[in-house]
């Protein structure tokens, strides 16, 4: 398995020279996962990505690298502690600083070829020989990455650089050259589109807007109307007004958007009106680090907006998990008539990841479930034994569909009616009976007899695969984990079970006061011994969690526990 960072200033080309290298080492056969770390500006500052890529399944990042592609100094020197003990940096010929480096005339042929942006591509040829891959996938990847004025020009730059290296690393071969590459904000928006999604309407905000950008940019192959709005507030009201028209609807922005959105979700609850809502978490309070990740939301959300009403939170996990668990948000919605939550974060929403082709045949429905009670005896709020009252499309048919942030009776008038009001509220309770029913519990992976369990949620799951998996190679321990993505209602099977089994449980979260922690102990009593908290802005690791907690069963010998 192999890791490379390509580093420099916003605006050199990044992101399209790793767009292009992601292509090589699919088309290779590799498995390809690439997180993004850039700052919240248009041109300086320091951005950097890291492509992890080999012959196996990756389901997080790394830190140790095997390589560098420096376009500036500050790269080099805030990186290259990282680098393995053969590890390689690749640079212009003309950048400056005592250390060693496989240093190409990028700027120099650039000039020559008489567009000095193509030095990227040089980098790209340069890294596809030093790992050994063929050269013959250059074209083809220049003709679907660039446009077809530049296509040449590039391709020529690609070879220059691939002629300007010797071949280091062998290459591992793998079997995922007919996958696809898609972000986690992608798989979102194609999960969407594939429940049936109509209507999407959001207000720009980082890192959410690649959702609306995507259904924007494929509105009209797919029959999607993108709407941006003038704010959140807008945004929220007019897919509650798109879904209660009929059509499969949803909104999506990130918590200083979402806070904007929680008295419409009180509308959407009370209404019985079903709705979609992307929450793409970023660092808070107030604008917090706009390009930055975190998991600080999950106990805001589940409380969101005044009076209490059923509603779903899940956590997505993974590209896979974006996709499938984004369709059945709209089924779910749907079918109890309650706004349905998804949380995801920036590092998941701007990660890249090799994806087996979906499975739409996995995808429940596609359009709105709607009643066929009889015209004459339609009543919008009937009470009834589940909670979940007929539905029907405003405008088609005899009847009267109503709907209002008022309380109301079940024909749908306001009401003040002390009587009616505890019915209404216990009719609409009643869908939790239902929905709980339908919770899929969380992953477990590693030992089943396990002496340590973690418990996670959300993207915090391929860096806690990994870490288990490498803690029950390196300890005579069992270790096991437990990652959640139903999170709300908790499901609590699996959770129970494995708890009984452990003798020390551990949260991993991307927050400073262990959310997920605070809702096991709220709804089982369960506590957890400890946790491993990250919330400076950058994901935890599959290797710092291992480091974590080795350092704390180092104390916990010294002290007799693990608390």
């Amino acid at each position: 398995m192999y890791n490379i960072l390509i580093g420099g200033a916003a605006g050199q080309g990044i992101d399209t020279t790793v767009s292009i290298l992601e292509k090589a080492f699919k088309k290779s056969g590799y498995f390809v996962y690439t997180v993004r770390d850039f700052m919240s500006r248009v041109r300086g500052g320091h951005n950097f990505m890291v492509i992890r890529f080999g012959n196996k399944v990756i389901t997080s990042h790394s830190n140790e690298l095997d390589g560098i592609i420096a376009l500036n100094e500050e790269t080099v020197m805030l990186h290259k502690d990282k680098l393995k003990e053969n590890g390689f940096i690749l640079c212009d010929s003309n950048l400056k600083g005592d250390f060693d480096a496989i240093r190409i005339p990028m700027t120099e042929k650039a000039k020559e070829l008489g567009n000095p942006r193509v030095s990227g591509s040089i980098s790209v040829g340069a890294i596809l020989k030093l790992f050994s891959i063929n050269p013959e996938y250059i074209d083809d990847i220049m003709e679907a990455s660039i446009k077809k004025a530049y296509i040449n020009i590039n391709q020529d730059a690609a070879r220059f650089g691939y002629d300007s290296v010797d071949t280091k690393y062998p290459h591992l071969g793998g079997n995922f050259k007919d996958y696809m590459i898609i972000n986690g904000n992608q798989a979102v928006a194609l999960g969407a589109i594939a429940a049936g999604l109509k209507f999407y309407s959001a207000y720009p905000m980082s890192p959410a807007t690649p959702i609306m950008e995507y259904l924007s940019q494929h509105g009209l192959a797919t029959g999607v109307v993108m709407e941006q709005a003038e704010d959140e507030i807008a945004a929220i009201n007019m897919a509650i007004g798109a879904s209660y028209a009929g059509v499969r609807s949803m909104t999506g922005t990130s918590g200083g958007g979402f806070a904007l959105m929680v008295e419409a979700l009180g509308l959407s609850g009370i209404a019985e009106i079903p709705l979609v809502i992307a929450n793409v978490q970023r660092p808070g309070p107030a604008t917090g680090l706009p390009t930055r990740t975190e998991q600080s939301d999950l106990k805001f959300t589940i409380s969101a907006s005044h009076g209490e009403f059923p509603r779903m939170v899940i956590a997505l996990r993974n590209h896979k998990d974006a996709f499938y668990q984004t369709a059945r948000a709209f089924h779910l919605a749907d079918k109890y008539q309650i706004p349905v939550l998804l949380l995801s974060d920036q590092y998941l929403g701007d990660s890249t990841s090799t994806v087996e082709m979906y499975d739409l045949s996995e995808i429940a429905s596609n359009a709105p479930i709607i009643s066929s009670e009889d015209d004459a005896d339609y009543l919008r709020y009937r009470i009834t034994e589940t909670g979940v009252s007929p539905r029907r499309i405003p405008g088609k048919g005899n009847y009267f569909v109503t709907a209002d942030s008022d309380e109301h009776d079940e024909a749908g008038y306001i009401t003040e009616d002390a009587v009616v009001r505890v019915n209404m509220v216990d009719k609409r309770m009643r869908k939790l009976d239902g929905l709980i029913r339908e919770l899929e519990e969380p992953e477990f992976f590693g030992e089943k007899n396990c002496d340590l369990l973690l418990v996670g949620w959300g993207s915090t799951y391929g860096p806690i695969k990994e870490a288990v998996k490498t803690l029950n190679e390196l300890s005579d321990q069992k270790f096991g984990a437990l990652v959640f993505g139903d999170i709300y209602p908790l499901p609590t099977k699996l959770l129970l079970e494995y708890a009984n089994k452990a003798k020390t449980i551990i949260n991993v979260e991307q927050n400073a006061t262990g959310q997920l922690a605070d809702l096991i102990r709220e709804t089982t009593g369960i506590l957890c011994n400890n946790s491993i908290l990250k919330y400076d802005g950058r994901q935890i690791s599959g290797e710092e969690i291992v480091s974590r907690l080795l350092s704390i069963a180092a104390e916990a010998a010294e002290g007799g526990n693990y608390e």
